[in-house]
């Protein structure tokens, strides 16, 4: 059952859909665009206190398996169960997998949803819904980038979030373009336009010699003289009316003053400095790429950045033991538990306690909402090649700080953690969960490439995990 507090937002849908209903008719002499515009502006002054400043998103890549992390079923016939086997933790409500032991510590922490569910079976289509709380056209893993899906989560926050703060990025996303034979949809702003693309990191934090050199000047150029430069550009831009037909161009152009704000401020600079943590903290939580970019997530989110998406991987993975995403179905004689027990699991109880530690010790954590999931989960019955494939039937998610409450298990799955028997959740409504604690209305307007208006969600917030 809803919490009464989300009456404001139905009673807004509704405005809306009667405004709607009214076509393209005019009233007292308002097009339609300017009645929705209208409606827009109402819904602004409805205000959600936020409880999270910022959102570091980790998106496991392939599809972690619910019934052998969060959601075990010690009971279920042996064709079911995991062969891992389940731990008490900090809260006596939740217990996950043996190989987890220090994020068992932190469970009091966290919420874990147990419901999450949707039709989605590819890793491109099911991506995307989870990239954007949007579900795709179809279920294909051939589902191609176009500019009508629609945008990430960090690209609509910064879309309502512009002014909040020039010198520093709204959206900022690294190390790797995910794709599974050609790049998953919901990476960055589509049709809001470039401006509202993520601030994209392509490098490996754990190197050495990780930094940003396109926020550095060479030594000869001084900012004066690219700014005289760029003026220059302009004026031919202008001269051949460049920016008046092409649309890409003035979200370019938009772009690349951002990023010119951005190159004038040593804050970012400093954000994205790595080697200004101790050598300690960095092994704390692990030389690898990943958990490097665990560490950079808390940096930006200290540093004013509202939204980190970090990928645990490039690829949907499956076949190594040092490396790849959670895709594990057994293919070519691999197998799914000797690479998790090796890698992923181990990965994720480095990196995962460590930033929930690090974001307490400094203060962090009730204001900053870290969300840890994938596309969809893996098959409640093992297959013949002793793993699992994919589920999006249902799965886990874990949340934490930012607003929710901790050692709280929102949803009963089945027995066999197959479906849900209780308190089922939409990627839709996780997403409307999201824009709440940000204080964002999740019904709020976004407007494509032909002016229509979008709602950012079409879910419910699920106040049951809000503190």
């Amino acid at each position: 059952m809803r919490d009464p507090s989300c009456q404001s937002f139905r009673e807004t849908a509704i405005a809306r859909r009667t405004l709607l209903r009214a076509g393209g008719m005019g009233l007292l002499g308002m097009t339609m665009p300017k009645l929705l515009r209208a409606s827009e502006a109402t819904v602004a002054n409805l205000k959600i206190a936020p409880r999270a400043k910022s959102v570091i998103f980790l998106f496991q890549w392939g599809g972690p398996s619910q019934i052998d992390i969060l959601d075990m079923k010690p009971d279920a016939p042996k064709e079911y169960r995991s062969p891992h086997g389940q731990i008490r933790t900090s809260c006596p409500d939740i217990e996950i997998c043996e190989h987890l032991p220090r994020m068992a510590r932190h469970m009091d922490k966290c919420t874990v949803i147990r419901t999450l569910h949707h039709t989605m079976k590819n890793h491109n289509s099911a991506g995307y819904y989870a990239l954007s709380g949007h579900a795709p056209p179809s279920d294909d893993q051939r589902l191609r980038d176009l500019p009508d899906l629609y945008p990430a989560y960090g690209s609509v926050v910064s879309k309502l979030s512009a002014n909040e703060d020039r010198g520093m990025p709204t959206f900022v996303s690294y190390p790797h373009v995910i794709a599974d034979g050609s790049r998953t949809p919901g990476q960055h702003a589509s049709f809001l336009g470039k401006k509202f693309d993520p601030l994209f990191i392509p490098r490996d934090p754990n190197e050495a010699n990780f930094r940003l050199p396109e926020l550095s000047l060479p030594g000869n150029l001084t900012l004066d003289r690219v700014q005289a430069r760029r003026g220059l550009q302009q004026i031919i831009d202008a001269q051949s009316r460049l920016l008046e037909f092409s649309e890409q161009a003035r979200g370019l152009d938009d772009y690349y003053k951002n990023a010119m704000a951005m190159l004038n401020s040593p804050r970012v600079r400093e954000a994205f400095d790595l080697s200004k943590e101790p050598s300690w903290l960095r092994e704390r939580y692990g030389r690898t790429t990943y958990g490097q970019g665990c560490l950079l997530a808390r940096r930006l989110a200290e540093a004013g950045v509202k939204f980190s998406t970090c990928y645990f991987a490039n690829s949907i993975g499956g076949r190594s033991k040092t490396s790849g995403g959670w895709d594990t179905h057994g293919f070519d004689d691999t197998r799914m538990y000797p690479i998790v027990e090796a890698y992923h699991l181990p990965v994720t109880d480095q990196t995962l306690p460590t930033l929930l530690e690090d974001l307490e010790q400094r203060g962090m954590l009730d204001e900053t909402l870290v969300v840890w999931m994938g596309e969809f989960g893996r098959t409640p019955k093992i297959n013949k090649n002793a793993s699992r494939d994919h589920w999006p039937n249902c799965y886990s998610v874990l949340l934490a700080g930012g607003g929710v409450k901790g050692g709280f298990v929102h949803g009963k799955s089945d027995k066999h953690a197959a479906e849900p028997a209780e308190d089922g959740v939409t990627p839709e409504d996780l997403a409307a969960t999201i824009y709440y604690l940000l204080g964002i209305d999740p019904k709020a307007l976004i407007y494509d490439t032909q002016d229509r208006p979008l709602m950012i969600s079409s879910g419910e917030p699920v106040m049951e995990v809000v503190a």
